[in-house]
């Protein structure tokens, strides 16, 4: 549904919320957009003007995102379809357009050439278009550890599960021509493997917790191989918890570079981690797109690099991200429902820069 100017400021005249939401049933549930659209281009009017936007006078376009069917495609598709309106909207209108995309997850191999990503550096040649991506707040959450293998030198990778972990998954990122075999150590000491490199899917059981195991193979858009583990409960509702650990055994190597992920810290508890994390490689998917500008967070009172702001670079490809860093810790944004409120993360940064991009190109 499209809601155009006129039925947005009619609402908007209707004299409370109840009569507006009759006109616009649209309502921003968890005030990330409202935050984020405020900090970008928000007037400011309840706050008298204290509170207003970087780029106050420009036009708004916004884009929500659904609830993705969980039997259809990822919200990722979604993603695309929204840039692609905005981008078509834009050029119809004969005017420039700052797309802001407070939105990733660290699924990939983040070398900047999944589906995705080639769609926004493709998109990106089309009409005045800057787009600008939030580089997550990974940075030191633990969600990701690295290496370099070398021939007859196995590695250790050791991961903290929590108590009460309902279900994880972690991938691990390689050269397909590197070959080596993959042991996993339960927090008992029980190793299970060395695991088959069979392409498809495998099945390992564990007290009360089973493990899929899938080696994935070379796709059109990445020359790497995922290997990807699942941890779901096989009896209960949690994980075992305590130290898993992942032994590489290096049989063939021929470069030997390797990185684990795990899924967004936002959906794990604290204790769920890589013991031996490294903070580069955070960026999330899609800042890694080579074409969009990816924005990272600084703390404006100390005038240094936020902490949780993930960070380059890109895998394999190197590319050094992100591009600029804006203020993203404890900036006054408009909240759901009325008011403002600190907040603070990559989301909040990011809408300065398109925020002065749209003053750039106006």
């Amino acid at each position: 549904r499209i809601f155009t100017r006129e039925e947005i400021n009619e609402a908007l005249a209707a004299g409370n919320r109840e009569a507006a939401r009759r006109l616009v049933p649209s309502v921003d549930s968890s005030g990330h957009g409202t935050a984020v659209a405020g900090i970008a281009a928000g007037n400011g009017r309840e706050s008298q003007g204290q509170y207003r936007g970087v780029a106050y006078e420009s036009d708004i376009l916004a884009v929500k995102l659904g609830v993705a069917d969980p039997l259809g495609f990822p919200r990722t598709t979604e993603l695309m379809e929204a840039l692609d309106y905005v981008i078509r909207y834009g050029v119809a209108a004969g005017q420039p357009v700052a797309v802001n995309i407070s939105f990733g997850n660290t699924y990939g191999s983040h070398e900047g050439t999944s589906l995705l990503e080639t769609y926004i550096d493709a998109i990106s040649n089309f009409g005045r278009s800057s787009i600008l991506i939030g580089t997550g707040n990974e940075g030191t959450r633990g969600g990701h550890t690295s290496g370099i293998l070398s021939q007859g030198q196995p590695v250790q990778v050791e991961l903290s599960v929590s108590p009460y972990e309902t279900g994880l998954s972690v991938q691990l990122w390689k050269q397909y021509a590197d070959d080596f075999l993959i042991s996993l150590v339960t927090p008992s000491g029980t190793v299970l493997g060395p695991l088959a490199p069979v392409i498809g899917p495998q099945t390992w059981n564990y007290e009360n917790t089973r493990i899929l195991l899938y080696y994935g193979e070379p796709s059109p858009y990445s020359t790497a191989q995922e290997i990807y583990f699942d941890f779901l409960p096989l009896r209960g509702d949690f994980l075992q918890s305590g130290i898993w650990t992942f032994r590489l055994m290096p049989q063939r190597i021929i470069q030997g570079n390797y990185d684990f992920w795990l899924p967004s810290s936002a959906i794990l508890n604290s204790s769920t981690f890589f013991l031996h994390s490294t903070p580069d490689t955070t960026l999330t998917i899609p800042s890694t797109a080579s074409y969009a500008v990816a924005v990272g967070a600084y703390n404006s009172t100390y005038q240094s690099y936020a902490d949780f702001s993930g960070r380059g670079f890109t895998r394999v490809t190197r590319q050094v991200k992100p591009d600029i860093a804006a203020p993203g810790v404890n900036l006054m944004a408009p909240k759901s429902g009325g008011g403002y409120e600190p907040v603070t993360g990559t989301s909040f940064a990011t809408p300065v820069a398109p925020g002065a991009a749209a003053l750039l190109m106006q």
